[in-house]
Order: C-alpha cells, then structure tokens, then sequence
C-alpha cells in the first residue's frame, strides 16, 4: 500500500470505529432505559410422604422454566459486542497510522489521543473478562467516543517526521504507560462518579431497594471498591510514567525536573491520586469523599493530557496539534 493509501485506510478505520461506538452507546443506552425485571418467586411443589403412621411433608421447588432475558440484557450483549469490535477497528488504524508513519503511533496529540481511546477500550474490556460489566459499557463508551471525535475534529494532523527530543525509546516506554493510566483513570472515575449517584439513592430509599436505572448499578459500596482497586493498580503506573518522562527529560535537556506546565500537572496528578489512596485507609476520608478525590484526580489528568498541550506553550508544544 502507498502512504496515501495507508493514510485513508488508517482514517477509514478510526472513523469506522466511532460508528460503532455510537451504536455501542445507543444500546448500552437502551439497556439502562428498559429497567430491571423483578424475578417471580419459584412455586412450590409439595409432596406428602406417608410411612408407618407418620407424615413427612416436603416443599420442593418446581423446575425453573425457561426464563427471556430481562429487558436491555439483549441491548447490552449487543453493546459488548460492538465495544469488542470496536476496539479491534480502532486497534487496526493506530497500527496503520504506525505504518504510514514509519514509527510508533503517537507523536502528535492526533496520534496519542486515538490510541488514548484505544487504551480506554482496552483496560474496560480486560477488566471485563471474567466479569460482568455490561453496566459500565455506557460510561466507558462515552468518554472514548468523545475522545475520538476530539482527535478527528480538532487535533487531527498528518503524520511528520519527530523532533530531535522524541527520537527515544523513552517514547514508547514513557507514552505506553500514560496510555494504559489514561484508560484506568477514566475508569475509576466513571466507577467513582456513580457511586455517588448511587450513593445519593441509597440514601434517598432509605433502606429500600433502588429502582429504575440505578437498579442496574452495583452497590455504592461495591462501586467504591471497585474504584480503590483501579487506582491501587494504575497509581504505581502513573508514578514509573512520571519517573520515566523524568528520566527522558534529562537524556532531551540535560535535566530531570523543570517545573514545565505538562511536568506540574503531571505531578499534581500524582499527588491527588496520592491523596487517595491515604484517604482511603482513613475512616473519616472514605465513602463519597474519597469518590470525589478520586474525580479531581481525573480532572487533573485530563488538564495535563488537553489543556497544557493546547492552550499552554512549553517545552511538550512539540506534541500538539
């Protein structure tokens, strides 16, 4: 294939995927719409037993018949389906653009935020593996779609030649891990923003089982575990990206640490995740507030990965669009 060829092909892909995940999004969309059903009580079958005088009664419950699937379990097979799709697509046009390019795929904020959203997808469905987390395809679904369109609209750039200072394998190693954080951090934050929905609910039914939407949700309780558990796995992540992008600095300017934009909220990063977790084995600290450290955390990601590329000059401009 010619590099024209590649170009459209990897385009071709990336645009694929966003309709996918569009329609992903409808039916994770349309599962929470129809609701939960609420499963009858298994009859009874009594059978009388009758032996030397005495009487042995015994409940026995009938056979299950066949039971439908409940309202929006088919909507969300689908949905899953079309996520793994998806993620497949996507997986095919970072790769080309790493053909067309001649190098990795993320030299520019195009390219990192593509393969951003592949990364999105990606930790989602490991995590799924095993699980079921067809609950949490919506709010997963959204932020890499949002990505996507992101990247197609506003940050979209043809493929160049790096800079001097990107010529590393730092790169792969300092970018790699950033990616796979940004999947996870978005992932505890769609995890923390709805335990406290949840959380608000549960407060509201006092007691009483939650009905309508929220029904398909995880308890709060279990929403906020979920979350520690991300963040306990991706925080020592994000702290090897911070030493290596620190360790790249000095081999490209001749110093670890320079106070740069994409540096103090990369660190600010750090230190509200850090937060989190210290927060987390203190009693006064868990529960909704921990969820909401949790939010300002991702925040700050999100500041350190658009914001300073963007609105910000220094020494990282290079990567923008």
């Amino acid at each position: 294939m010619t590099s024209i060829e590649l170009a459209q092909a990897s385009n071709a892909a990336v645009y694929a995927t966003m309709i996918v995940l569009s329609i992903a999004m409808v039916s994770f969309a349309v599962s929470f719409a129809l609701g939960r059903r609420r499963t009858a009580a298994l009859p009874q079958r009594v059978d009388v037993l009758q032996s030397a005088g005495s009487t042995v009664v015994i409940d026995r419950p009938e056979p299950p018949a066949e039971v439908p699937l409940e309202p929006g379990r088919r909507a969300a097979n689908i949905g899953m389906s079309l996520t793994w799709l998806a993620f497949f697509t996507l997986l095919l046009g970072v790769v080309l653009r790493g053909i067309w390019a001649g190098r990795v795929p993320w030299g520019n904020m195009y390219e990192f935020s593509i393969t951003a959203a592949l990364g999105i997808l990606g930790v989602f469905l490991a995590m799924s593996i095993g699980r079921d987390l067809r609950w949490l395809g919506l709010f997963v679904v959204i932020p890499a779609l949002l990505t996507l369109g992101m990247a197609v609209t506003v940050l979209y750039t043809e493929a160049a030649q790096l800079v001097p200072a990107l010529k590393s394998y730092w790169l792969v190693i300092h970018v790699s891990a950033a990616i796979i954080c940004a999947g996870a951090f978005t992932l505890a934050a769609a995890t923390a923003g709805l335990s406290l929905v949840r959380s608000r609910l549960e407060r509201k039914a006092g007691g009483a089982d939650v009905t309508g939407w929220a029904a398909r949700v995880p308890s709060s309780e279990k929403l906020q575990t979920m979350t520690n558990r991300t963040i306990a796995f991706t925080f020592p992540l994000w702290t090897f990206a911070v030493v290596a992008g620190a360790i790249w600095a000095e081999n490209a300017w001749g110093r670890y640490w320079g106070w740069d934009p994409k540096e103090t909220w990369a660190f600010i990063t750090w230190v509200v995740f850090a937060a989190y977790l210290h927060a987390r084995s203190t009693a006064g600290w868990r529960g909704d507030r921990a969820s909401w450290i949790v939010i300002a955390g991702w925040a700050a990601f999100i500041i350190n990965y658009f914001g300073v590329n963007i609105f910000v000059n220094s020494l990282h401009s290079y990567a923008g669009t």
